[in-house]
C-alpha cells in the first residue's frame, strides 16, 4: 500500500515543488502530513466502511426516529458512571429512562412508541441528559448532538429542544454551480434589519435576499448561524453545533432562506468554527461527561487562552467523528454550499498565533509548532467535502500564510478552495490612519494587493466584519466619521471631507476588486459606507440593539449619498460579471507612478486606470495597452450618479497606437481626472473571460 501511495503522490509532490522551490527543504513535511491524512482515510475505511458512514453519523448519535417511531438515543461519554433522559416527555422524572452503557464510552437508549404509534418525545418538547459521574456529581446536560436549543425569556442557559416536525420544509431548488468569479456577500441574519432588535430568517428572506441579488453578489457567507449562547461573541462561541441559531428562527425557516437563495443563483456559505468551543457546561459541549478532556484536550492544552475557550482534541475518533459529521450535516440537511473555517491560524500551530508575528520565513509552517492533529483534520474535511459535493466551497481565515493552504490534498496541500487575504484591509486602515493623501505609496499598494502565493486562490476585500465592530473603524468612518450624520445629503453641495470620502471609497474598493484576488469579500452595509459600527447588546452599552442593526433605507433614499454608494457597488459587481476579472489569471501592472499618484493595470480585457492625487488631474496621460482597437467607458468613479462629479464623457472613444510602452505593444492617450478610477474595455473584444 505505501509503495502505491508512492506512485501516486511523488509525482504532486514533485508539482508543488516545482511551482516553489523553496518548499524541497520541507518535502520530508508534505509527505508525512499526507501519509497521517492517507493513514486516516484507512482506517475509516477498516473501523468504520468508509467517510460516508462515518460522516452521517448524526443519523446514529443525538436522537433518531426509526420507520416505527421509536426514538433511539446515543451519546459518547467515556468518562460518566451513568446516564438517564429526562424532559416534559417523563414529567422530568431524572432515573426513569436510564441509557445501558455500551463500548468504547458509549451509551445508548431506545423508546418505543406510545400506544397510538407517535414518538415517545413530542415535536418542540424539551430534553436533558442527566449524567451522573463517578465521584457521585449530577449534571444536566444538552445533547451535542442536540438539532435545536432554545432560551426562554429572562433566562441564562438554553434547553435542549426536540426538533421532528409533522411537515419539514421540503428544499426545491437546486444548487448553483460554483461561480467561477466569487463575489461574497458577509452577511449576519441578526443585525440584518434597522429595527432595534435582533432580526429573522424571515426578514432576510423577504428584505436582504433581493437587495443580495440587485447588488450583484453570486455568494452569501452567513455567519453566526451555530448556536452560540452568547449573541455578542458575534458567532464564536459556539455552544450546540448541530442547532440553528433559534433566535433567529427555527430551523425549517432556515432551510427556506437557503433554498431561496438558490432560486436566485446565490450560493450560501457557512461561518463554521471548528477551531474551538465555547467553555459552557449546562449549555455547551464543555465537561458534558464530567471530564475536562471528552471533547478537548485536558488543560492547559485544551484552553485558548486569549479567547477564553475549549479547543478540540482532533487526534480523538470521537471529536473527528462529531466534527466531520457536523459539516455533513449543514451540508446534507441545510444544503450549504460549502464553508469559510474560522480561527485556522489557532489550529495549525501549538501555539495559536499568540504573539507570532510570522515573518514569511518558510520554517514557521513547519516543524513541532505544527499541530498536525488539526492539520490533518482539516486535510481530510477538505478532501472529503470535495469529494462528496464537487461544487462545494471551502474558504481559509489564516493569518500566517501557511504555504499549501489551497492546493489539493493530494498534491501535499489542505485543500482550500480560498484564503482570506487579511493583509489588504489592514494596509488600507494603516494607510488612512498614517498617511497624508499625498503621500500615499503606490508601489506599496500594488504590492500589498498582489502579494499573495502562486496558484492559490485569495479573497480580497476592503473591509470585513473585523473592521465593522466596534473598537474599529470602517472605511466610510476613518474616510468621513462624524460629517456622515449631517452632510451626506445629495441635496446640499459636498463638504471636502465628504467629497475625499465618497471617491475614496469607491476607488479603494474598486482597486481591491480587481488586483486583489480571485475573489471579492464585502460585508453587510459596508457597500453604502453605512454609518454606525457594530456593537452587539451587552452590559457595556446597557444591552442596546442600537448599533446591533443596518439602517438599509440609508440606501434607498435617492437624496443620500449613501445611495450613490450603494449604486456604485452594484455596477461594479454587474461589471466584473461582464468581464469576469475575478476568474481571469493575475493583472498586469503597467504603472504605478509615485509622483503622479496613478495605477494602470489590466486584466480580462478591462483596463483599469486610477488617479489618487488628490488635485492632479491628467489630460492625454499615455497608459499601456496589450490588446489593440477601440476602448470605451464601461465604470466610472467619478460619475454624478455614483456621488462624483461627472467630468468624462463615455461617449468619447479611445484608439490604441502601436506605441510600446511599459512593455505592452500599445497604448493610448486618456483624460483621467484626480481621485478618479475608471474601467475601459475593448470594444472590439467584449466578452467575459
Amino acid at each position: 500500500m505505501a509503495d502505491q501511495e508512492d506512485n501516486v503522490t511523488i509525482p504532486k509532490f514533485d508539482c508543488l515543488l516545482q511551482m516553489d522551490p523553496y518548499l524541497k527543504a520541507y518535502e520530508k513535511d508534505f509527505k508525512r502530513r499526507y501519509e497521517l491524512f492517507q493513514k486516516q482515510l484507512i482506517l475509516l475505511e477498516e473501523v468504520e466502511g468508509g467517510f460516508d458512514q462515518f460522516t452521517r453519523s448524526y443519523n446514529s448519535h443525538g436522537v433518531t426516529r426509526g420507520p416505527d417511531n421509536s426514538l433511539f438515543f446515543k451519546e459518547w461519554a467515556p468518562a460518566a458512571e451513568a446516564l438517564f433522559l429526562t424532559g416534559e416527555f417523563n414529567g422530568w422524572d431524572k432515573f426513569s429512562h436510564p441509557y445501558t452503557k455500551k463500548e468504547y464510552g458509549k451509551w445508548e437508549l431506545t423508546l418505543p412508541p406510545k400506544l397510538d404509534k407517535s414518538p415517545a418525545v413530542d415535536h418542540n418538547t424539551k430534553l436533558k441528559v442527566v449524567v451522573h459521574t463517578k465521584d457521585g456529581k449530577r449534571l444536566y446536560r444538552i445533547s451535542p448532538w442536540a438539532k435545536y436549543v432554545t432560551r426562554e425569556e429572562g433566562r441564562v442557559i438554553y434547553d435542549w429542544v426536540h426538533w421532528d416536525p409533522l411537515l419539514p420544509y421540503i428544499q426545491i431548488h437546486p444548487r448553483p454551480k460554483k461561480p467561477t468569479s466569487l463575489r461574497i456577500y458577509e452577511a449576519h441574519v441578526g443585525i440584518a434589519s434597522p429595527e432595534e432588535k435582533i432580526a429573522s430568517y424571515t426578514n432576510f428572506i423577504t428584505n436582504v435576499l433581493p437587495r443580495i441579488k440587485d447588488l450583484g453578489y453570486n455568494c452569501i457567507q452567513l455567519m453566526a448561524v451555530m448556536e452560540h449562547a452568547y449573541y455578542a461573541s458575534f458567532g464564536y462561541q459556539i455552544t450546540s453545533f448541530f442547532a440553528a441559531s433559534s433566535r433567529y428562527g427555527t430551523p425549517e425557516e432556515l432551510k427556506q432562506l437557503i433554498d431561496v437563495a438558490h432560486s436566485m443563483g446565490i450560493v450560501v456559505l457557512l461561518d463554521v468554527v471548528h477551531s474551538h468551543a465555547s467553555r459552557n457546561t449546562e449549555d455547551g459541549l464543555n465537561q458534558f461527561d464530567g471530564s475536562d478532556a471528552c471533547f478537548f484536550h485536558e488543560p492547559p492544552r485544551g484552553e485558548h487562552k486569549q479567547w477564553g475557550s475549549r479547543l478540540f482534541n482532533y487526534s480523538s475518533w470521537e471529536v473527528l467523528r462529531f466534527l466531520l459529521s457536523n459539516l455533513r450535516w449543514w451540508m446534507e440537511e441545510y444544503r450549504f454550499d460549502g464553508f469559510r473555517f474560522d480561527g485556522i491560524t489557532s489550529m495549525l500551530y501549538h501555539h495559536h498565533g499568540i504573539g507570532v508575528p510570522f515573518s514569511g520565513d518558510y520554517s514557521e509552517y513547519f516543524g513541532l509548532h505544527v499541530d498536525e492533529d488539526s492539520l490533518t483534520y482539516l486535510m481530510l474535511s477538505n478532501h472529503i467535502l470535495h469529494t462528496l459535493y464537487p461544487d462545494c466551497i471551502t474558504i481559509a481565515e489564516d493569518v500566517s500564510g501557511m504555504p499549501a493552504l489551497c492546493r489539493a490534498v493530494e498534491e501535499g496541500g489542505l485543500g482550500f478552495d480560498y484564503r482570506l487575504s487579511m493583509a489588504i484591509p489592514d494596509k488600507w486602515i494603516q494607510i488612512l490612519k498614517e498617511k497624508k493623501d499625498e503621500e500615499w505609496d503606490m508601489g506599496n499598494i500594488v504590492h500589498t494587493l498582489i502579494n499573495r502565493r502562486y496558484a492559490e486562490k485569495s479573497i480580497a476585500y476592503a473591509e470585513s466584519h473585523d473592521q465593522a465592530l466596534v473598537g474599529d473603524k470602517t472605511l466610510a468612518f476613518w474616510l468621513m466619521d462624524k460629517e456622515m450624520y449631517t452632510n451626506m445629503s445629495s441635496m446640499i453641495p459636498m463638504t471636502a471631507v465628504i467629497d475625499r470620502g465618497l471617491q475614496l471609497h469607491k476607488m479603494i474598493r474598486l482597486i481591491t476588486h480587481g488586483l486583489g484576488g480571485e475573489g471579492y469579500l464585502n460585508f453587510i452595509g459596508n457597500e453604502f459606507g453605512h454609518p454606525e459600527w457594530l456593537d452587539f447588546p451587552r452590559e457595556g452599552n446597557g444591552y442596546s440593539y442600537l448599533y446591533a442593526r443596518r439602517q438599509f433605507y440609508l440606501a434607498d433614499k435617492k437624496d443620500l449619498r449613501y445611495h450613490q454608494l450603494y449604486i456604485f457597488d452594484r455596477d461594479m459587481n454587474r461589471t466584473e460579471d461582464k468581464y469576469g476579472w475575478l476568474a481571469a489569471p493575475p493583472a498586469y501592472v503597467s504603472a504605478k507612478h509615485e509622483g503622479d499618484k496613478v495605477i494602470v493595470f489590466d486584466r480580462a480585457n478591462a483596463l483599469f486606470i486610477f488617479n489618487f492625487h488628490p488635485t492632479k488631474s491628467y489630460q492625454g496621460y499615455r497608459v499601456a495597452v496589450q490588446s489593440p482597437g477601440r476602448y470605451k467607458i464601461k465604470l466610472d468613479t467619478d460619475e454624478a450618479l455614483y456621488g462624483g462629479h461627472g467630468r468624462l464623457d463615455h461617449n468619447t472613444e479611445f484608439f490604441t497606437e502601436p506605441v510600446p510602452f511599459a512593455d505592452r505593444p500599445n497604448s493610448m492617450q486618456v483624460y483621467i481626472p484626480c481621485r478618479t478610477a475608471i474601467v475601459l474595455a475593448n470594444e472590439e473584444v467584449d466578452y467575459c473571460y
